[in-house]
């Protein structure tokens, strides 16, 4: 099983581009293990972690409703927003500047096969993250992703997240709101989810700003020990 994780920090970028960037690593990795198969091989399968900060748009998992996207596109072309449907599960969901937006592609089975637990452990990730920054995190039942103050009145999620697997390898992931305007959230009902709201790490911080980079390294320090995984760095894709 290889634990080696390649890590890449892919900056600003479109996220067509990057949708299509991680269908190809996703593609590798399920044709490697076809092979594998096939030919009674054993080569080790590759696993990833992208890193990125999008433009405005908003997407819409396989299972979403277009009801709960507010307006039509072209007043999101006035917001210098995209659109797009994908093939992650969940509903709609926003990126945009100020954002961690983080896409694992594992082999699962170079971990556990379990996506719950896969799932689970990617909330705890940022749950252990967010208590660096003093922050009480938790799970809201029924509702993937990362919350503050559940079971209130003032219930809010900061941490969105919608995966896809086949053949037990992952793609899609996490959005992380650090330094978000959250008045992008507005145009729309977060994954579906009314009357509750929308926070960042700024926000919750008193902040104008928190360092990104520190965010994501202490994300990866949390996911190294969940997942019993070794990071390699890799230079930025081009």
């Amino acid at each position: 099983m290889n634990k080696k994780v390649k890590v890449q920090d892919l900056g600003h970028k479109d996220y067509k581009e990057t949708w299509d960037y991680q269908e190809t690593l996703f593609k590798d990795i399920v044709d490697l293990k076809v092979k594998n198969r096939r030919e009674g091989a054993d080569v080790d399968t590759p696993n990833h972690f992208l890193f990125v900060e999008h433009p405005h748009v908003y997407t819409l998992g396989k299972s979403g409703d277009m009801d709960n996207l507010l307006v039509d596109e072209q007043v999101l072309k006035t917001k210098g927003a995209t659109f797009y449907k994908i093939n992650r599960g969940g509903d709609i969901t926003y990126h945009g500047p100020g954002q961690v937006v983080g896409y694992p592609i594992l082999d699962l089975d170079n971990f556990f096969t379990d996506i719950h637990k896969y799932l689970r452990f990617l909330e705890e990730m940022v749950i252990l993250t967010l208590a660096e920054y003093g922050l009480k995190a938790e799970r809201s039942e029924g509702e993937t992703g990362v919350w503050l103050d559940v079971g209130t009145p003032f219930a809010r999620k900061i941490c969105a997240m919608g995966v896809r697997a086949s053949r037990w390898v992952t793609m899609h992931g996490f959005a992380l709101n650090v330094n978000t305007d959250l008045g992008y959230f507005d145009l729309m009902i977060p994954c579906g989810i009314k009357d509750k709201a929308v926070t960042s790490l700024n926000v919750e911080l008193g902040k104008k700003e928190v360092d990104m980079e520190e965010v994501r390294q202490k994300l990866l320090n949390h996911f190294v020990t969940l997942f019993n995984a070794e990071l390699v760095k890799e230079k930025t894709e081009a």
